[in-house]
C-alpha cells in the first residue's frame, strides 16, 4: 500500500495499473478455475438406503415374518444369537434353527432404491454356516414395489434382485446372482456358476450393479465375477439370426462316408450261423439215453461268425461339409442402456425367503448403499473386525471336540480289553 501513499501524477498511476493488471488477472483465473475445479470433483455423499446388524432385541420390530407363506408347522423359528463361536459375543445376527423348514423375513429399506436416480447398486450381507449345509438357500433379496405384502412374501413373490449362496448335494453349490429386466419381465439368471464359500466360517457377500451397465461380485473383499451386464446375462436379444428366408438345399449332402459299390456280400455268407456246437463236448458216461432222452451237445459261439454284413466304407465324392445356416443382423436387436436398472419401480424392502434341511445359517451385517467405498467401510467396522476372533475361536472348538474324541476312544479301548481279561479268567 505503500506505493499509493506517494504523490504521483495520472500517468504515473496508469503505468502502475497496467504493471499489475496482468497478475490480478492471472490470480483472478487461478482462483476461478481452482474453486470450480473443486466444486467439479467434489464426489456426492454416499446414500444408505438400509443397514442392519441385528445387535438389539428390537430387530423383531424392525422385521416381518410372512403368515401367510406356508402353513405355521412348516416355518422355521430365527434365533437371535452370535452363534457357537464368534468374535465378540454381544454381535449378534439371526440364524436358521430347525431342520426341514421354510424361513421367511423382511423389512422395510430405510429409504427406497430408484434405478432411475442413476446410481450403483450395491447390496452387502454376511453368511456363517455353523452346521455343515448340504442343502438349503442362504441368499438374500431385494423386493420393489409400494403395495410390498410383507405378511405373505414368499417365494412366489416378485423381486428385482436375488443375490447369495444356494447348496444342494456336492454338485450345485453356488452363489446366485439374478436380476430382474423390465424389458424381458423375467428375472435373469448368471450364465456361468459363481462358486460359493462352505466351510463354517463367516463370509461377506457384496453384489454392485453400475449405471454403466457393468456388475462385480466380491466375497471377503475380493473380486470373484465382473463383467458386462449384456455378456453375462441374458438382458439382450440375440445381434444375429438365422435368415429364415435360407434353408438346406434338398440335394446337400451330408454324409462324410459312402457304402463301396463294389464291396459284394460273399457268397454264402447268410449261411454262416451265429452259434454252433461245442466240438470238445463229450457226452458224460452216465447218460442214458432212455431215461434222459437223446444227448446233444451245448451250443457255442460261432467263431466264424461275423454278424450281419456291411458294405466297406468309403469316402463320400458328394460330400459338401455341415450345411451352415445363414445370418442376418436381428431387427429386433436393440441395446439397452438400463440394463442396470433392475429397481425402475423403485425397491422398497429386502427379505430372506429360504428352504433349509440342515440349520444353523448365521446371517448379520446387511448394507444396501449407492456406494462400494462405504460398503467396504461397513465391512472394516464389522466383518473384518471379528473374522480372526472368530476363526481362532473355531479352531479351539475343534480342537476342543478332537479331545473328546481321543478320550471316548480310549475309554472304548479300555473297555474292550477289560471285556477280554473277564472272559479269560472265565475259561480258568
Amino acid at each position: 500500500f505503500s506505493i499509493f501513499s506517494i504523490s504521483r501524477s495520472r500517468s504515473d498511476d496508469l503505468k502502475i495499473l497496467l504493471f499489475f493488471s496482468p497478475l490480478i488477472t492471472l490470480n483472478t483465473m487461478k482462483f476461478s478455475i481452482l474453486a470450480t475445479a473443486a466444486f467439479t470433483i467434489a464426489p456426492a455423499a454416499a446414500e444408505i438406503y438400509f443397514k442392519e446388524q441385528f445387535n438389539d432385541e428390537a430387530w423383531k420390530d424392525r422385521w416381518t415374518e410372512p403368515t401367510g407363506w406356508k402353513a405355521k408347522h412348516e416355518m422355521g423359528k430365527w434365533k437371535h444369537t452370535a452363534g457357537e463361536y464368534y468374535g465378540d459375543s454381544s454381535d449378534k445376527g439371526i440364524q436358521t434353527s430347525e431342520d426341514a423348514r421354510f424361513y421367511g423375513l423382511s423389512a422395510p429399506l430405510t429409504k427406497t432404491f430408484n434405478s432411475s436416480d442413476g446410481k450403483d447398486l450395491v447390496l452387502q450381507y454376511s453368511v456363517k454356516h455353523e452346521q455343515n449345509l448340504d442343502c438349503g438357500g442362504a441368499y438374500i433379496k431385494l423386493l420393489p414395489g409400494d403395495n410390498f405384502d410383507a405378511a405373505n412374501f414368499g417365494g412366489d413373490t416378485p423381486y428385482s434382485v436375488m443375490f447369495g449362496p444356494d447348496i444342494c448335494g456336492h454338485s450345485n453349490k453356488r452363489t446366485h446372482v439374478i436380476l430382474h429386466s423390465d424389458n424381458k419381465n423375467d428375472n435373469l439368471l448368471i450364465k456361468k456358476d459363481i462358486p460359493t464359500e462352505t466351510d463354517n466360517l463367516t463370509h461377506l457377500y457384496t453384489l454392485v450393479v453400475r449405471t454403466d451397465n457393468t456388475f462385480e461380485v466380491f466375497v471377503d473383499n475380493k473380486s470373484v465375477r465382473s463383467g458386462k451386464l449384456e455378456d453375462e446375462f441374458d438382458f439382450l436379444p440375440e445381434k444375429e439370426i438365422k435368415d429364415p428366408d435360407q434353408s438346406k438345399p434338398a440335394d446337400w449332402v451330408d454324409d462324410a462316408q459312402m457304402d463301396d459299390p463294389n464291396d459284394q456280400k460273399p457268397d454264402g455268407y447268410d449261411d454262416i450261423p451265429e452259434d454252433i456246437p461245442d466240438p470238445d463236448a463229450a457226452k458224460p458216461d452216465d447218460w442214458d439215453d432212455e431215461d434222459d432222452g437223446e444227448w446233444e451237445p451245448p451250443m457255442i459261439d460261432n467263431p466264424d461268425y461275423k454278424g450281419p454284413w456291411k458294405a466297406k466304407r468309403i469316402a463320400n465324392p458328394d460330400y459338401k461339409g455341415p450345411w451352415v445356416h445363414p445370418m442376418i443382423p436381428n431387427p429386433d436387436y436393440v441395446y439397452d442402456e438400463k440394463m442396470h436398472s433392475v429397481c425402475t419401480d423403485g425397491c422398497t424392502h429386502i427379505g430372506f425367503e429360504l428352504w433349509q434341511v440342515k440349520t444353523g445359517t448365521l446371517f448379520d451385517d446387511i448394507i444396501v448403499t449407492d456406494s462400494l467405498e462405504e460398503a467396504q467401510k461397513f465391512a472394516e467396522e464389522t466383518f473384518f473386525k471379528k473374522k480372526d476372533d472368530e476363526a481362532d475361536m473355531l479352531d479351539e472348538k475343534k480342537e476342543a471336540e478332537r479331545e473328546e474324541q481321543r478320550k471316548a476312544a480310549a475309554v472304548d479301548d479300555h473297555d474292550d480289553e477289560e471285556d477280554y481279561m473277564d472272559e479269560m479268567m472265565d475259561e480258568f
